[in-house]
Protein backbone atom coordinates (compact mmCIF):
# COMPACT_ATOMS: atom_id res chain seq x y z
CA UNK A 1 0.00 0.00 0.00
CA UNK A 2 1.37 3.42 -0.91
CA UNK A 3 1.63 6.39 1.42
CA UNK A 4 -0.94 8.30 -0.61
CA UNK A 5 -3.37 5.37 -0.30
CA UNK A 6 -2.83 5.33 3.46
CA UNK A 7 -3.56 9.04 3.79
CA UNK A 8 -6.57 8.72 1.48
CA UNK A 9 -7.98 5.91 3.62
CA UNK A 10 -7.46 7.94 6.80
CA UNK A 11 -9.05 11.02 5.22
CA UNK A 12 -12.10 9.06 4.11
CA UNK A 13 -12.38 7.70 7.65
CA UNK A 14 -12.28 11.20 9.12
CA UNK A 15 -14.95 12.39 6.67
CA UNK A 16 -17.16 9.40 7.51
CA UNK A 17 -16.82 10.07 11.24
CA UNK A 18 -17.63 13.76 10.68
CA UNK A 19 -20.84 12.71 8.95
CA UNK A 20 -21.65 10.38 11.86
CA UNK A 21 -21.05 13.18 14.40
CA UNK A 22 -23.46 15.38 12.43
CA UNK A 23 -26.15 12.70 12.59
CA UNK A 24 -25.61 12.33 16.34
CA UNK A 25 -25.91 16.09 16.82
CA UNK A 26 -29.12 16.08 14.79
CA UNK A 27 -30.51 13.27 16.94
CA UNK A 28 -29.77 15.12 20.17
CA UNK A 29 -31.13 18.42 18.84
CA UNK A 30 -34.40 16.83 17.69
CA UNK A 31 -34.92 14.29 20.49
CA UNK A 32 -38.02 16.05 21.80
CA UNK A 33 -39.51 16.79 18.37
CA UNK A 34 -42.77 14.88 17.96
CA UNK A 35 -42.53 12.22 15.25
CA UNK A 36 -38.76 12.49 14.90
CA UNK A 37 -37.00 9.22 14.06
CA UNK A 38 -33.38 8.61 15.03
CA UNK A 39 -30.78 8.95 12.27
CA UNK A 40 -28.55 5.90 11.96
CA UNK A 41 -25.13 5.95 10.33
CA UNK A 42 -23.73 2.95 8.47
CA UNK A 43 -20.33 2.51 6.84
CA UNK A 44 -19.42 0.86 3.56
CA UNK A 45 -16.00 -0.03 2.23
CA UNK A 46 -15.12 1.86 -0.94
CA UNK A 47 -12.60 0.37 -3.36
CA UNK A 48 -9.69 0.60 -3.73
CA UNK A 49 -9.24 2.15 -0.29
CA UNK A 50 -11.52 4.03 2.01
CA UNK A 51 -14.86 4.10 3.69
CA UNK A 52 -18.10 5.95 3.08
CA UNK A 53 -20.83 6.81 5.58
CA UNK A 54 -24.52 6.89 4.81
CA UNK A 55 -27.20 8.25 7.10
CA UNK A 56 -30.71 6.81 7.14
CA UNK A 57 -33.77 7.75 9.16
CA UNK A 58 -35.36 5.12 11.39
CA UNK A 59 -38.55 4.96 13.39
CA UNK A 60 -36.63 4.52 16.66
CA UNK A 61 -36.76 7.06 19.48
CA UNK A 62 -33.59 8.89 20.45
CA UNK A 63 -31.81 7.41 23.48
CA UNK A 64 -29.29 9.82 24.99
CA UNK A 65 -27.11 7.02 26.39
CA UNK A 66 -26.80 5.51 22.91
CA UNK A 67 -26.01 8.89 21.39
CA UNK A 68 -23.33 9.58 23.99
CA UNK A 69 -21.76 6.17 23.48
CA UNK A 70 -21.81 6.64 19.71
CA UNK A 71 -20.25 10.08 20.08
CA UNK A 72 -17.37 8.72 22.17
CA UNK A 73 -16.79 5.98 19.60
CA UNK A 74 -16.89 8.56 16.81
CA UNK A 75 -14.34 10.73 18.60
CA UNK A 76 -11.95 7.82 19.11
CA UNK A 77 -12.30 6.68 15.49
CA UNK A 78 -11.69 10.20 14.22
CA UNK A 79 -8.57 10.55 16.40
CA UNK A 80 -7.22 7.21 15.18
CA UNK A 81 -7.70 8.22 11.54
CA UNK A 82 -6.09 11.60 12.21
CA UNK A 83 -3.05 9.88 13.75
CA UNK A 84 -2.71 7.63 10.69
CA UNK A 85 -3.02 10.65 8.40
CA UNK A 86 -0.35 12.57 10.33
CA UNK A 87 1.99 9.57 10.26
CA UNK A 88 1.51 9.24 6.51
CA UNK A 89 2.24 12.94 6.04
CA UNK A 90 5.39 12.61 8.18
CA UNK A 91 6.55 9.63 6.11
CA UNK A 92 5.91 11.62 2.95
CA UNK A 93 8.07 14.47 4.31
CA UNK A 94 10.91 12.05 5.13
CA UNK A 95 10.79 10.57 1.63
CA UNK A 96 10.83 14.01 0.05
CA UNK A 97 13.81 14.95 2.25
CA UNK A 98 15.69 11.82 1.15
CA UNK A 99 14.87 12.50 -2.49
CA UNK A 100 16.28 16.06 -2.29
CA UNK A 101 19.54 14.91 -0.69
Amino acid sequence: MSISAITHTALSGMLAQTKRAGAIANNVANASTPGYGRLNTSFQSVEPTGVQASVTATDQDVDFATELTDLVETEQSYKANAAVFETGADLWDVLMSIKRD
